[in-house]
């Protein structure tokens, strides 16, 4: 894989994501919920299920559609929003 400054920066963007909910879960503690899935998640949990969906969805739009992923990041954006509103 090639480190370019894009590369280095989605590494970095997710580490910071895991810093922040870290810090956000010993500020704030959170007791499970359940959501539409029918499972207990925590914040943790969910951006875990956005990320993954989210490489899915990239993968997915890559396939059918192609280069620019700008759509891709949209719809991502969106399915992040439902996740931690729903889930």
């Amino acid at each position: 894989m090639a480190w370019t400054f894009p590369v280095a920066l989605f590494f970095f963007l997710i580490v910071a994501l895991l810093v922040v909910f870290s810090l956000l879960a010993i500020r704030f503690p959170e007791t499970p919920r359940r959501g539409a899935l029918g499972i207990q998640t925590t914040r943790g949990d969910r951006l875990f299920i956005t990320l993954v969906g989210s490489a899915f969805i990239n993968m997915g739009w890559l396939y059918f559609f192609g280069a620019p992923l700008t759509g891709a990041l949209v719809v991502s954006a969106l399915y992040g929003l439902v996740v931690f509103r729903w889930v």
